[in-house]
This record gives structure tokens, sequence and C-alpha cells, in this order.
């Protein structure tokens, strides 16, 4: 008879795929599925209860589990699903109490090529649109010795590439003693951990992006060349409705300043199509943003009225022409991407294989497919001969 599986499902934000490996080794050997929950939109939350309902047919006999996000904000609703066994809160989901063990096994991101590691949680933001605090609480920093030491645990298992992730990333040490910053830990990072060899960062907000951090990441060649921004729109009236803390004006200098210094540097941005009162010269603001900020990593989403929320009793924007402004954005982004790619054939670039055989990224996270097989987390050598709709072609020869 095979032993039990535990298994855990992970939905959303780069910061559950880190917490769901802690989770992955709290729970190893029990016939148990886990499902880390998303709650940034309406369709996460339909996500995360397809997810468990797939669970109990796939897994019958299993302990159902819930956690993260979505079964924080509402967890009578999940309690009452009768798949489910039990619900974790955010702020227990990596206690060991609440999984019945001891102290938590490292987790090890076995069979990823890149590892995560989460050095800041919740947000003390409060975007009119965003549910995420009352999932994730108030902001707080992991100390930067911690960190320092799970970075290097990776890199001696072996990981050549790891992400700082976080809620509200750029937001890290003000709660910490001499309120270090996001900058200081890189470079603490990359002084203490010599042997790793790719150092990326995962979504920032981009008015917090100080001197420090903005040179760091312009020329320390251990930190790869992209840049994910919290960008949400292209209006000005819509980010203040918004409550962001950014101009558009900003942005576009920001990204230029970038650009000047690191050319190579590639630019994602998160984009909302529709938030409340977006009437068509708005929308038309944030579509120019896509050209103006030379964004190549899109993603973008269709305003999703979360109950609670500020922007849920804004005027709000018919839901079919969210949907079509979003198709419009997307279009506008692949098309943006398309000319970003056909610009890299005849370039070389060092990808990590991320799949059995050939499939990785580039330091820019261009997606790349090889002509040749390559080991899961090595790094290689790639000279990129064409483009595919989403992606690069390389070859290793």
């Amino acid at each position: 008879m095979s032993p039990p599986v535990a298994e855990v499902v992970s939905l959303g934000c780069r910061l559950n795929i880190a917490e769901s490996e802690t989770i992955r080794a709290m729970v190893a050997g029990r016939d148990m599925v886990v499902v880390n929950s998303c709650a940034v939109t309406n369709e996460a939350v339909k996500q995360t209860r397809a997810a468990i309902r797939r669970a109990a047919r796939e897994r019958p006999g299993a302990e159902i589990v819930v956690t993260g996000c979505a079964a924080t904000i509402d967890p009578a609703g999940f309690t009452a699903m009768a798949e489910v066994a039990r619900v974790v809160p955010n702020a227990d989901k990596l206690a060991p109490a609440a999984w019945q063990t001891s102290a938590p096994p490292p987790a090890s991101f076995a069979g990823h090529a890149r590892a995560f590691v989460e050095v800041q949680n919740g947000c003390d933001h409060s975007c009119t649109f965003c549910i995420i605090p009352q999932g994730r609480g108030a902001s707080r920093s992991s100390p930067a010795g911690a960190v320092i030491e799970r970075v290097r645990a990776l890199v001696e298992a072996g990981h050549r590439e790891v992400v700082l992730t976080g809620v509200d990333l750029t937001s890290y040490g003000p709660d910490l003693p001499g309120a270090p910053t996001l900058g200081l830990l890189v470079e603490r990072i990359l002084h203490h951990v010599p042997a790793l060899e790719r150092l990326r960062l995962s979504s920032l907000d981009s008015v917090e992006i100080d001197d420090r951090l903005f040179a760091i990441v312009t020329q320390e060649p251990r930190v790869m060349p992209h840049l994910h921004l919290s960008l949400q729109a292209g209006s000005d009236l819509i980010l203040k409705r918004m409550k962001r803390r950014h101009t558009r004006a900003q942005s576009v200098a920001l990204v230029e300043r970038l650009l000047a210094v690191r050319p190579d540097i590639a630019i994602g941005a998160d984009l909302i199509a529709g938030f409340p009162t977006e009437d068509e010269g708005m929308f038309a603001d944030t579509l120019a943003l896509i050209a103006d900020a030379h964004i190549v990593h899109a993603h973008i989403f269709p305003y999703s009225a979360r109950t609670g929320t500020p922007a849920a009793r804004m005027p709000q924007v018919a839901p079919e022409l969210r949907r079509e402004r979003a198709g419009r954005l997307r279009a506008a982004a692949n098309a943006a991407r398309r000319a970003w790619l056909a610009s890299l054939v005849g370039t070389r670039q060092a990808m990590l294989v991320e799949r059995p055989g050939d499939r990785g990224h580039a330091p820019n996270f261009a997606s790349i497919t090889c002509d040749a097989v390559a080991e899961p987390g090595s790094v290689r050598d790639v000279r990129i001969t064409g483009t595919t709709d989403t992606g690069l072609i390389g070859s290793m020869t």
C-alpha cells in the first residue's frame, strides 16, 4: 500500500508559493490536501473554491484544509463547504501547531529551479480596490540575518536563483531595529552569500524605489534585469481614486531612468481595466502607458469589486466594458511583448532551465524554449534564434 501523500495547492502570489513550500514540509506524509487560497479578485476566490472541489473529487478520503487570504477573509464561507475539514488563517499558516508538528523543517523547493524567500508580509497602505490587507494584516519584515541564512541554505542546496517576495516588498524594514531598507537588505544578501548567482525581486511599488535600491538594480549584475512595478493605472485621477501614491509622470520618469542606466531591464506591471468612474479618456491614458513605460510583462485584470473596499461603493463601470477594456490592454501588451521579443533575436541569454529538457527563462524573464536537453536548475548559455507569440526560441550550439 502506498504511503499517504500530502499535496499543497498554491493559488495567487509568489508569497503564497514561498509559504506553500514551508507548509508542504510540515504536512509531509499525511493524507491531506492544503489549498493555499487567494482573494485578490472575485475570480481568484472562485478558483479557490474550484480547487477545493477538485481536490475532493481526486483525493476522496483526504483531509482538505484551506488557508490563505480568501479563507482568512471569509472563514465561515469556507468552513461551510462540505469538502473542507478546517480553515487555518494566515496568521497561523506557518505555525507548527496549526499542522500538529513541532519545529517546521525548512522549505526545500525540491523540484523547483528557483526558490522563493519571504522577507515581508502584510501591508500598511489602503488602496481603495484592495482586500489583501484584511487577509494579511499590517506590514512586518523578516530580520536580515534570518533572510541571509535562508538564502545561503537554498544556494547550498543547489538553487542558482532566489526570488525575494512580500505583499509590499518595498516597504521592508521600518519595523526592524535601525529601520533598514530593501536596498540595504539586497546589498547584505549579495555580500554575505557570494555564491548566489541570480537574485530576483518580486513586485515593487515604484514610488518606494529609493536611490540605494535604484543603484543596485541598475548596477549589480547578479540582480536580474527584470522589475515588476505595481502601476495599476495610467490616469492620474484614477490613481488618486485608487489611493495610489504615485503619478503617471513619476512612473514614466522612473522607467526612463532605469533604462538609461541599464538598457536591458525588462519592465513588468500590474494594470487594472475598468476601475470605478473610468471613462474612455482615462482608459486611453492607461492604454498609452504600455508604450510610455515600456511594459513588456503585463499582468492585466478587469476590475473586480471586493465587498468591504471603498472602490466597491464607487460608481461602477459595466462588467462587459471592463472585460472589453481588459482585452484591449492585453492586445496592446501582447504587441509590445512581441516587438520586444523580436529585438532579442541574435542575442545570447543565460537561461535558467526550469522544466525537464528545454524550457526556462532568461535574466529578463523572457521565456525560452531550446533545442537541446538540459538539467533543471542549470544555467545554460543560449543563442536566441527566433520567437513565438509568447517567448523566445534558443539554441545551445
